[in-house]
């Protein structure tokens, strides 16, 4: 593990109030890696040999069936996946790859289980990031079994407006195939829904998307706390 890679794995939550000695532990054990877009990390049913964190890049979380494919998550630096396969030592649910080039670091996961079992501090922190997994997926589950597709669209607008800083212009953060999949929807009925929002105020050019009438979009939307905001 390079030194240089270290502060920025110490500052992530879940490692920055365990003791130096354990963290110097799970690093000894550990390697940094750069890969290229489109590269399959894990698969889902594999073992979780390793707890991955993202240092640069960005990875898909997505996950298959019957033939047909969803994507569930985008992760991005600095942050970890997959945590729950890594400390119930428990085969992937998910798929992971790369969406463009990433730095990938990789901790073994028997290391990160050995030492769950003796710092506090750090199991308390894993505790809590698994506690906020679960908020955020009941908080998805809401969305896609109480609302209607173009809801769901108005509402990941609203959310994605204000981590972008609250303007009336903003770009999307993945191309529209992969929102489409985030939200449950087809590309065409994403498309169609665009259109449909044009009523509310929401143009959308390529990627960007401009918003001229907040309030009608928001009452249309009712965006909740409950199921939007993703930080409690």
């Amino acid at each position: 593990m390079p030194e240089s890679d270290l502060p920025d794995i110490r500052g992530l939550h879940l490692f920055e109030e365990m003791s130096d000695e354990h963290f110097r532990a799970l690093m000894r054990g550990s390697y940094v890696q750069n890969f290229p877009p489109q590269i399959e990390l894990i698969e889902e049913g594999d073992p979780s040999d390793f707890l991955h964190i993202v240092l640069s890049g960005s990875v898909e979380l997505f996950s298959s069936w019957n033939g047909r494919e969803t994507s569930m998550a985008t992760v991005r630096p600095v942050s970890t996946f997959i945590l729950a396969a890594t400390i119930k030592d428990a085969p992937y649910l998910m798929s992971g790859r790369t969406l463009e080039k990433s730095r990938i670091a990789l901790i073994p996961s028997q290391d990160v289980r050995a030492v769950f079992d003796i710092d506090a501090k750090f199991a308390r922190a894993i505790v809590t990031e698994l506690a906020q997994c679960y908020r955020s997926v009941v908080k998805n589950t809401k969305d896609l079994k109480l609302r209607t597709s173009l809801e769901r669209l108005s509402n990941f607008l609203l959310r994605q407006q204000k981590y972008s800083g609250g303007g009336a212009e903003f770009d999307l953060p993945l191309e529209k195939r992969r929102l489409a999949s985030v939200l449950g929807m087809t590309p065409e009925n994403l498309s169609r829904a665009f259109k449909a929002l044009q009523s509310y105020g929401v143009k959308v050019t390529g990627n960007r998307v401009a918003i001229s009438d907040q309030k009608d979009l928001e009452r249309f939307a009712k965006p909740s706390p409950l199921i939007d905001d993703y930080s409690t």
